[in-house]
Order: structure tokens, then C-alpha cells, then sequence
């Protein structure tokens, strides 16, 4: 193979290791080790090869941060990831944007590639890093990436060297009821959201104990679990619209499912909010998009872009950072949420 011929990326495949590995062996890195480094100035040797523009570049500041999100179609990552660049660009980094899909081989492809591309720092919202149980394989790869490079993800990741920054769900939970018992509400139901995600396992339980300190009758009919969809939202409502006692207020997972929820109470005749109130999570561009306007929580999106990146940036330059930091949430009171009024549609009470 001709000299010029020859690239760091071609040396890193002949030894079966990073790109950055190559970087560090050229540049006489100590954190290589002994076996690896022998490999590669062997092959180094063999090609006569000489560090071109590609390997000074990934022996210095890049001021690249890589983003991973679970699906930039939906709003909630699309209004973070943009907060992110926002946050980045103001402090002269570029981000490189990787959607996963909501695959995990995705999930794990990009973060290879984040990894040989040697990004200052890798930032993660959502995927496995929602998990109410950590994946082992994945800490496993996350643990070989932060050796190197900060990682910070919107979730948590146990046994890894990960730092968190969360939503304080507890504390959204909180303010979704004590709203809608000040309004009067005592059947309270939720729709949405699956067990095995932290996020929603920890509204789950929080609702659960509300409903109880408020002196509320809980039913476990009430939770209509499923995804974050517009159709698990339709098809829960349509399920709890067949109850002897329809509950008076619905709390969504998010707001597509909560779109869902209000396609069904509209397809039985029933009213929003006159008949049953609907509160969401998420606060996205939908939650004003729709008729009557959504009552949701609000992330301040901003300021959680901020965070992440400025807690990326304090990191790469060695200062003082929280493991786990919580971003909290505010309740946007609109329309779809109102005092109980007592009615009854088609021989089912609505109170």
C-alpha cells in the first residue's frame, strides 16, 4: 500500500483497534498498553506510515460533543436537542447529532462511532439509558468509552462512570395531582408508559402514593399501561370509557398519547374538560396544537440543554461536577383540565 494511500483509520483496522488508540500510540500517549501499542508500531513500521492531517486533528481539541437520542421524530427529543446546539454552539462546539432509532444496535453502533471519532464528550437521552434496570452489556461499552471520554446521559446507568442529569418525576407526578385534587378530582386515572422505563416506574409509584395520602380510592384498573403512542393512549381510554365508574381526570404519559386519550373521549360524545380532564407530561409544541389546549409538564428545556452541555464542558476541563443532577419540572395549567362537575352519559357515572 503507497504512502499516501494510508490512513489512521486504515492502521486502526489492520490492528483491530480504535482510531483514537492509533492517535494515542502516535503521540506516545501512556494510557495505551503495552500488547496494543507494540501491534500498532508494528504495523506503523510496516507502512512506513506518517501522521497526516486526520491524526494531528484527533490528537488535539476537536470541540465536537456528540448527541445520541432515542428518536428525533418525537418532540420531546427533537425540543432537548435542539437546546443542546443551542448550548453548545454559544460556547463554540459543534454537535454531531446520531439518532438511534429507538434500536439498539443503532444505540450501540453510534456509540462506537462517537468513540473512534473521538468527540470531547458523548451526551444521551433516552434508549437504554431509561431502563429502570441497567443493561450490563451496555454499562460494559459505556465503561470502555469513559475512559477516555466524559459521558452524560438524561437517564442513569449503574455500574458505569456515567453522570445523570434526570427530570425529577417524582416531583412531576406531585404536581399533576395536586393540581387535579384541588380541582375537586378523586377518580384519577393513568394511561401510558411501560414499568421497565425508570421514568415512568417512578410516576407509577409516586401516583400510587399520592392517591393513597390524598385519602383517594386506588384502582388498579385505573392504569392502563402501554407505550408512548397516540394508540396505546386511545386504546387505554376506550378500555377505561368501559368501566362501571369512568374516572373524572386521565393523566397521560406524554402528550402524543394524550392526543390518543382525547380522540376517544371525543369519539363516545363526551366532553374536555366538562366531562373529563386530561393533564400530560412533556410539554411540547403538541400540548398547544391541539383542542382544548393541554394542561402538561414542563422540562424548561432550555435550561436541561444547558445543563447537560455545560455539565459535558465542566468535565472535559477537569472541574467539580455532580453525578447526578435533577432537573425540576413545572406544571402549564391550559384548557383541558377543570373543576369536577357531576354528570351522566349513557348510564355511566362520570364522577
Amino acid at each position: 500500500m503507497a504512502e499516501q494511500e494510508v490512513t489512521i483509520y486504515d492502521i486502526a483496522r489492520e490492528a483491530g483497534v480504535s482510531p483514537a488508540t492509533v492517535s494515542r500510540v502516535l503521540t506516545s500517549n501512556a494510557r495505551v498498553s503495552d500488547k496494543k501499542r507494540e501491534l500498532v508500531e508494528g504495523i506503523i513500521r510496516k507502512h512506513d506510515f506518517r501522521p497526516n492531517a486526520v491524526a494531528r486533528q484527533l490528537s488535539s481539541s476537536t470541540r465536537i460533543l456528540g448527541l445520541m437520542t432515542a428518536d428525533i421524530r418525537n418532540p420531546y427529543y427533537a425540543a432537548l436537542a435542539v437546546e443542546c446546539e443551542k448550548a453548545a454552539n454559544e460556547r463554540g462546539y459543534t454537535v454531531l447529532l446520531c439518532n438511534m432509532l429507538n434500536s439498539r444496535a443503532m444505540e450501540e453502533a453510534h456509540l462506537e462511532k462517537l468513540y473512534a471519532q473521538r468527540v470531547e464528550a458523548i451526551i444521551q437521552i433516552g434508549c437504554r439509558v431509561d431502563d429502570l434496570a441497567t443493561d450490563p452489556a451496555y454499562a460494559e461499552l459505556v465503561n470502555r468509552v469513559t475512559r477516555t471520554i466524559p459521558f452524560i446521559c438524561s437517564g442513569k446507568l449503574d455500574g458505569t462512570e456515567a453522570y445523570s442529569i434526570r427530570i425529577d418525576h417524582a416531583e412531576s407526578m406531585k404536581l399533576v395531582m395536586e393540581h387535579l385534587v384541588t380541582l375537586g378530582h378523586r377518580d384519577i386515572a393513568f394511561i401510558g408508559g411501560e414499568r421497565r422505563v425508570q421514568s415512568t416506574h417512578e410516576m407509577l409509584q409516586q401516583y400510587i402514593y399520592l392517591m393513597g395520602s390524598h385519602g383517594l380510592s386506588f384502582r388498579e384498573t385505573y392504569i392502563k399501561e402501554g407505550y408512548y403512542d397516540e394508540s396505546s393512549g386511545y386504546n387505554g381510554m376506550k378500555s377505561l370509557l368501559d368501566h362501571d365508574t369512568v374516572p373524572s381526570a386521565v393523566i397521560a404519559i406524554n402528550d402524543y398519547s394524550a392526543i390518543g386519550i382525547m380522540r376517544a373521549v371525543f369519539d363516545r360524545g363526551l366532553s374536555i374538560p366538562g366531562d373529563i380532564s386530561i393533564v400530560s407530561f412533556d410539554n411540547t409544541f403538541l400540548s398547544e396544537a391541539v383542542e382544548p389546549k393541554l394542561t402538561s409538564v414542563d422540562y424548561n428545556y432550555p435550561e436541561f440543554g444547558k445543563t447537560l452541555v455545560e455539565s459535558a464542558l465542566n468535565i472535559i476541563g477537569k472541574k467539580a461536577v455532580s453525578n447526578l443532577q435533577f432537573i425540576r419540572p413545572r406544571l402549564i395549567i391550559r384548557d383541558s383540565s377543570s373543576g369536577l362537575k357531576n354528570f351522566h352519559k349513557n348510564g355511566k357515572s362520570c364522577q
